[in-house]
């Protein structure tokens, strides 16, 4: 296992560079308290035109692995109504569409049993953890390739994909 913190220079960028096929990641909260996101959220939620520069490097590490022929998928497991936070989301969502990925919603009271962690799932042998203190904050990323951890995530996965609505559907259903 491996402790990588969240300020290490482009933690991402060292993730998904040795994913070479898959990488999927699993949302369950209903609000994240990230550093970067805190401006561009008090804008939307103000009002106030979106500015979503803020969002370029991680727009460039998707595409970068899309373009390496990466699949990279998510699921966000929602609560209904959705909090201010996955309203956000809803109109960031296009672009991480645009850079390859594809996202699906699947609400809350319709999901099953979800894990309480979020994770990556990279290859389907490796799993990175989200470390977060008591107000969401990321801390740390927890790495593993324990094949029962990995077999845990997978199963999820594989659970939880089939389950979920594209993100298309999903915002079209809101309106």
């Amino acid at each position: 296992m491996l402790l990588r913190p969240n300020d290490e220079p482009d933690l991402w960028g060292s993730l998904f560079a040795e994913c070479e096929r898959s990488a999927f990641h699993l949302e369950t909260l209903d609000a994240y308290a990230v550093a970067s996101e805190s401006e561009p959220l008090r804008r939307f939620l103000d009002g106030e035109p979106a500015d979503t520069s803020w969002f370029d490097p991680w727009r460039a590490v998707l595409a970068d692995a899309t373009g390496r022929g990466v699949s990279v998928r998510r699921v966000r497991v929602v609560t209904q109504p959705l909090t201010d936070y996955h309203r956000w989301l809803l109109t960031l969502t296009p672009e991480n569409i645009t850079a390859g990925e594809d996202i699906r919603y699947l609400p809350r009271h319709l999901a099953g049993e979800v894990p309480t962690e979020d994770f990556w799932l990279f290859d389907d042998s490796r799993v990175a953890f989200h470390a977060r203190d008591a107000r969401n904050r990321g801390l740390a990323m927890v790495v593993t390739t324990d094949p029962g951890l990995v077999r845990y995530c997978v199963q999820t996965r594989d659970q939880l994909w089939p389950s979920a609505t594209a993100f298309d559907e999903y915002a079209g259903s809101l309106r």
